[in-house]
């Protein structure tokens, strides 16, 4: 290890956002946190579900982590641990490198697999909230751009259409104003692919998107 510079922290401070992030993501089962590597004091900076291990920022680099540190892989294979109250945890340990390729810090994750698993797939599978049934938020993995929009649109689409309290009047404006609420008219060429999928004109889909903005504004 080596002392880290201003320039390393910088690296490390920007990554803590990521914790809160892989945090959020896996629920309260799953520690996360952010190690330094500097030599003056190789310790915790950031970390989110402390509960796990019982540990804060400024709490010491582990035995094991010094053991991946050293195995030469920049994302080590998944591995067993035992917090130290007893809880099995499957863990896995990434190495951050500067630009000048040292190892300047390192981000852990550690999953409770003893954790009830009725309390954990709720953890996985929060109330979210959305124009979509069942509070599931319908994502789309498209290859490109223009295949995103058409599939964006028929979500909408469907979604809008199957809603009886939308009068039949109403449908194309609310339409219109869910995909302007979804970004999808900062695209390019999106009021076009917009006004094909709809089946309706242009003009219309700009007369809307006139109407809608100068409300917000």
């Amino acid at each position: 290890m080596n002392e880290l510079t201003e320039s390393d922290y910088d690296i490390l401070h920007a990554m803590e956002n990521i914790v809160d992030g892989i945090a959020a993501m896996w629920g309260e089962h799953t520690e996360v946190l952010l190690h330094s590597l500097d030599a003056n004091n190789p310790s915790i900076i950031k970390i989110a579900n402390g509960h796990i291990t019982g540990r804060e920022v400024g709490a010491p680099i582990t035995n094991i982590a010094l053991v991946k540190l050293n195995e030469g892989k920049d994302v080590s294979d998944a591995y067993i641990t035992k917090s130290p109250d007893g809880k099995t945890l499957r863990s896995l340990t990434t190495i951050i490198r500067n630009k000048e390729n040292k190892a300047i810090g390192m981000l852990c994750v550690n999953s409770n697999l003893d954790a009830p698993f009725q309390s954990m797939m709720q953890s996985l599978l929060p109330n979210i909230h959305s124009h979509f049934d069942f509070g599931v938020t319908s994502e789309t993995f498209a290859r490109n751009s223009d295949e995103m929009m058409y599939s964006s649109i028929e979500n909408v689409r469907e979604q809008v259409v199957n809603d009886s309290s939308i009068p039949p009047s109403k449908k194309s404006r609310e339409i219109v104003t869910r995909l302007h609420e979804l970004g999808i008219f900062d695209l390019k060429d999106s009021a076009q692919i917009a006004a094909k999928g709809l089946d309706i004109s242009i003009h219309t889909i700009y007369r809307y998107l006139r109407e809608i903005r100068a409300h917000e504004a």
